[in-house]
């Protein structure tokens, strides 16, 4: 596999059930992860995955963000890191911006909502 180079900034946003995400190397073949700064908006769908695993990293957020996970509220701010397990129900609370990396590859057809 060959050294791949995004531009973030570049890549056109895309309506996800958090808000807007620009995705980065999702469709180069092979990649181990996909990365993805995602633009959370207040109203984020609760949803989970059954086979990737989401990393997020808190970029900027406003007061009293949040993340549930499976029901629970754990609260955020800037520099926190969390990991979700595929089968963990989760979204966003408050307006947030995130880096995301997605192991294996953002596949959307892994989105699930109950």
């Amino acid at each position: 596999m060959k050294p791949t180079v995004a531009d973030v900034n570049a890549i056109p946003p895309v309506r996800c059930p958090c808000g807007w995400a620009r995705r980065a190397f999702a469709d180069v073949p092979g990649a181990p992860a996909s990365v993805h700064r995602t633009e959370i908006l207040a109203d984020a769908r609760t949803h989970y995955h059954k086979v990737q695993t989401e990393t997020y990293y808190v970029l900027e957020c406003e007061p009293g963000a949040a993340i549930e996970l499976d029901g629970e509220r754990v609260p955020v701010s800037v520099g926190t890191a969390i990991m979700i397990p595929p089968g963990v129900r989760h979204r966003a609370v408050g307006r947030m911006t995130i880096l995301n990396v997605v192991v294996p590859p953002f596949d959307e057809a892994d989105e699930w909502f109950d």
